[in-house]
C-alpha cells in the first residue's frame, strides 16, 4: 500500500515544511509500505526545481530507509527526462515512477522509444504510469510487454486508465517478475484479484490504516474482507474525485485537521457542496 503523497501549503501558497514532515512520520508510525513523491496528487507541475529538489531532500533524509520512496520523474520531452535522470542527486530514492509522454500524444513506437530512453538514463528500478485521462495517450498493453522485454530495469506499471479489462490483459501478458499496481482506489480488489500486486494511493493519505487493511486481506487471500472493507470506502474513494484530484483527497485531510486547504492554481480547492459531503462521509 504505496501512498502519492500529497503536497502540502501553507495559506500564503508556500511549502509547507513543518506539515510535509508530519504527514511523512504519519506515514512512517502507520506502516505505510513506500511513499510515491512528486507524483501526479503532489501537484509537482505548479512547484518549481528548487521546491521539488527540497521535498525530495527532505523526505528521503527523514524517512532514512524505513520504507522505499519512490519519485515522479517524467514528461513530454524525452531529453529532458533522460537530462534530469542523470543530473539531479537520486541518492535514497529507491525507484522512478515515470508517466506516459503527456500532450504531444505519441504512437505506441514513440512510447516505446520514449521508455526506453529512459530506462537507459539510470540503473534505478522504473514503473511506467497509465493515466490516460491526463495524458490523452494510452500505454496499450502490447507496448507494455515489449518495454518490459526489453528495459529490464522497467519493472513495473501503474494502472489508471480505469479500463479493468485493459488492465487484466496486461497482467496476463506481463513477465511474472513485472509488478502491476493500481493506480485507482476503487479499483485496488479488482486489480489484486486479477494478480495486481498493490496500489498507489490518493485515499491512503488520509485514512493509511483503513487502505492497509484491504491491501493486506487481498495479499491474505481474504477477498470476503476485502470487499467489504471496500463497501465501506467506496462513498469516500468517489468522493475525493468529484472535484478532481488532489482538491478532494486535501479537503477530506483538512476536515481531518492534518493541512490546509490549499492549492495552486489552475487547481482549486473543492466546492462547497463537495466539502460538506466529505465531512457527512467522515469515518472517523
Amino acid at each position: 500500500m504505496g501512498v502519492a503523497l500529497v503536497t502540502p501549503f501553507t495559506k500564503t501558497g508556500e511549502v509547507d515544511f513543518v506539515t510535509l514532515e508530519k504527514l511523512v512520520q504519519m506515514h512512517i508510525d502507520c506502516g505505510t509500505s513506500f511513499l510515491c513523491v512528486l507524483g501526479t496528487t503532489a501537484e509537482t507541475p505548479t512547484l518549481t526545481i528548487e521546491e521539488k529538489r527540497e521535498i525530495r531532500k527532505r523526505v528521503i533524509k527523514q524517512v532514512d530507509g524505513r520504507m522505499p520512496i519512490m519519485v515522479g520523474i517524467g514528461g513530454n520531452c524525452t531529453r529532458a527526462v533522460v537530462e534530469e535522470l542523470q543530473n539531479e542527486d537520486l541518492t535514497g530514492v529507491d525507484a522512478i515512477l515515470s508517466v506516459a509522454p503527456y500532450y504531444n500524444k505519441p504512437i505506441q513506437e514513440g512510447i516505446y522509444q520514449h521508455y526506453k530512453a529512459v530506462a537507459q538514463a539510470t540503473e534505478l528500478p522504473i514503473y511506467m504510469y497509465n493515466v490516460p485521462g491526463r495524458t490523452g495517450v494510452n500505454i496499450l498493453p502490447s507496448t507494455v510487454v515489449r518495454v518490459a522485454k526489453d528495459c529490464p530495469n522497467i519493472v513495473g506499471y501503474k494502472a489508471a486508465s480505469g479500463n479493468l479489462a485493459q488492465v487484466k490483459e496486461l497482467i496476463a501478458s506481463v513477465p511474472p517478475h513485472f509488478d502491476v499496481l493500481s493506480g485507482d482506489d476503487g479499483l485496488t480488489v479488482d486489480i489484486m484479484e486479477a494478480g495486481g500486486v498493490g496500489v498507489i494511493s490518493v485515499f491512503g493519505n488520509a485514512y493509511p490504516l483503513e487502505m492497509t487493511k484491504l491491501v493486506k486481506a487481498m495479499e491474505e487471500g481474504r477477498v470476503g474482507d476485502a470487499r467489504n472493507q471496500h463497501a465501506r470506502l467506496h462513498e469516500l474513494f468517489q468522493l475525493i474525485f468529484v472535484d478532481g484530484n488532489p482538491s478532494g483527497v486535501k479537503a477530506l485531510m483538512n476536515i481531518q485537521g492534518r493541512l490546509e486547504n490549499v492549492l495552486r492554481l489552475p487547481l482549486v480547492p473543492a466546492c462547497d457542496d463537495t466539502y460538506s459531503d466529505l465531512q457527512q462521509a467522515l469515518l472517523f
